[in-house]
């Protein structure tokens, strides 16, 4: 039984960038995020689609690339991302430099006619913003999946979304709107950051709590949370050597603010 929505994994697209001798580098994650524009039927609305990603993977650079697989049994195809054009960039940061977030619009009816496998979380059906979690009771311990394409590891052939499980560490700070991140308790490396944070559909509740039966969209990684060891000269006292090590725990960033920065590419 499967406990992601299939099309989840067509959401999320490998983030490269050109190296000093021109090759490509993945080294990050992004999702397709759409933001209903116009609503006719249910099986007629109309969404402006954005590349969702972090600001710090844009910040500096004039292009980048994002890597998508064709509809038949065919390699996977490389397409250029321009980030800057004609002196002007043409991404979109949260208004907060401290929120990791860029967007960039997507033109979906070129990937449509390029035969592409893709697709993209709706605004009006997956997203689970600040009043929607409260709405749906999401707390510690709730179980999340994080999808993205960790050390680069793309496939060969072509790009399959790596998706590993965690839950939620901390995330009533956020809910109470007094911090910007929320925690994960989930295994993140370099190469993750950008990648989609979705929670697990759970049939069972405890008394008193709420049962979600659907996978929500509720953030985006940003960083893993470093533990930090110093050595320490016993002679000097002076620092002599910092330990760095994974301690397990990844921030998060609360979908609120990438609806935030793509409402400030819209001038909303």
């Amino acid at each position: 039984m499967a406990l992601i929505p299939p099309f989840f994994l067509d959401c999320v697209v490998a983030v490269g960038f050109p190296d000093e001798d021109g090759e490509k580098k993945w080294s990050a994650s992004g999702f397709l995020y759409g933001k209903l524009v116009e609503k006719g039927s249910a099986k007629n609305k109309t969404y402006e689609i954005f590349l969702v990603t972090n600001r710090h993977a844009f910040e500096g650079l004039d292009s980048a690339f994002v890597r998508f697989n064709p509809e038949a049994d065919a390699p996977a195809r490389d397409y250029e991302l321009k980030l800057l054009e004609g002196g002007k960039v043409k991404w979109h940061a949260h208004p907060d430099p401290d929120v990791d977030v860029a967007v960039i619009p997507i033109n979906a009816r070129f990937l449509r006619q390029q035969d592409i496998q893709f697709n993209y979380f709706r605004s009006d059906e997956h997203l689970a913003d600040r009043a929607t979690a409260l709405k749906l009771g999401f707390t510690e311990g709730d179980t999340v999946f994080v999808l993205g394409f960790p050390m680069g590891l793309v496939g060969k052939e072509r790009s399959f979304v790596i998706v590993r499980s965690g839950c939620i560490a901390r995330i009533r700070d956020a809910l109470a709107a007094s911090s910007k991140e929320l925690l994960i308790d989930a295994p993140i490396f370099p190469g993750n950051s950008g990648g989609p944070v979705v929670t697990k559909p759970e049939e069972v509740a405890i008394q008193g709590t709420k049962a979600v039966g659907s996978a929500y969209l509720i953030g985006m990684v940003t960083s893993y949370v470093p533990y930090r060891d110093v050595a320490v000269s016993a002679q000097t006292g002076a620092v002599r050597i910092v330990f760095e090590e994974n301690s397990g725990l990844a921030s998060v960033l609360p979908m609120d603010y990438v609806v935030e920065a793509i409402q400030t590419r819209l001038g909303k």
